[in-house]
Formats: structure tokens, C-alpha cells, sequence
């Protein structure tokens, strides 16, 4: 069953860039998906080195401990669309909620994944820590996108 799931998040994940993701842009969510690989690589590596999760279900699983899934594809996929629509011109209120609604979704589905399958456990980790790293790790991921667009804007004039 825990496969399943694996399976049916990548076609779901597949599926919200498929919609969300248009032609317009294509090289922004290109960019922020790279982007996040590294960070999401990095922490996925150090919690589960560091003995805090375990992933004792998962895709590649003799090759990679971490998860395969949300590190390489599912949460640099919602880094692209995060970043993709932020609402770069709405009210300071709009933006926060907005920055926290993604983490809290995750969340969510964190804690249920790690209660009622084998896809996640928790050994010396808290959903609070999810919802920090997540929240950071996004805001670090818009920010390269602003960076990297402004220099692109800035280096084509």
C-alpha cells in the first residue's frame, strides 16, 4: 500500500506541474525545481545520517536512505509552483499566508504519512521541525529566484 501512495504522489505531483505550469513559465519553475534539489538534498541527508527520520519504505531505498520521492521530485515541484506565483504584489498579509499555507500543507501530510504508513517515521523529530525546515528551505528558494531573474534582467540590458 505504502508503494501506492509513492506512486499515486508522483502522479499527482506530476499532474499539478503539468497544470500549473505553462509555456510563460516554463524556465522560472525549471529553475527554482534545480534549485531546490540541493537544499532538499542536504537536510533530507542530514536528518537521516543524523538518525532523527527514518524512511523505511520508499523508491531506491538501497541506493538513497532519505526519500527519493519528496527530495527530488515532490517538494523541488512545489518549490517551482511556490515560487511561480508568489504573490509578489499583494499586501505584506497576503504574502504571509501565502508562505505559510505551503508548509502547513506538507505538514499535514507529513504527520498523517508518518501516523498511518511506513513511508516516514519519526525517531528523534517533531512536525514542528518539518514545518521550520520547509518554511526556510522555500524562502531560501525564492529568494536564489529573485536573485536570479533580477541578474538575468540586469545582465539582458
Amino acid at each position: 500500500m505504502d508503494n501506492i501512495i509513492l506512486g499515486i504522489a508522483w502522479l499527482v505531483t506530476a499532474l499539478i506541474l503539468l497544470i500549473f505550469i505553462n509555456r510563460k513559465n516554463i524556465i522560472q519553475a525549471i529553475l527554482s525545481f534545480l534549485f531546490m534539489q540541493v537544499p532538499s538534498w542536504l537536510f533530507g541527508a542530514l536528518v537521516v545520517q543524523g538518525g532523527l527520520i527514518e524512511y523505511p519504505v520508499g523508491f531506491l531505498q538501497m541506493v538513497y536512505r532519505a526519500s527519493f520521492s519528496f527530495e527530488f521530485f515532490i517538494y523541488p515541484s512545489v518549490s517551482a509552483v511556490f515560487n511561480v506565483y508568489f504573490p509578489k504584489q499583494k499586501h505584506w498579509f497576503i504574502k504571509l499566508l501565502y508562505i505559510l499555507s505551503y508548509p502547513t500543507f506538507i505538514t499535514i501530510i507529513e504527520v498523517f504519512l508518518e501516523k498511518y504508513t511506513k513511508l516516514i517515521k519519526y525517531i528523534h523529530w517533531a512536525w514542528y521541525w518539518s514545518f521550520t525546515t520547509i518554511t526556510l528551505t522555500l524562502l531560501l528558494s525564492y529568494w536564489f529566484y529573485l536573485w536570479f531573474f533580477k541578474a538575468v534582467k540586469h545582465v539582458q540590458k
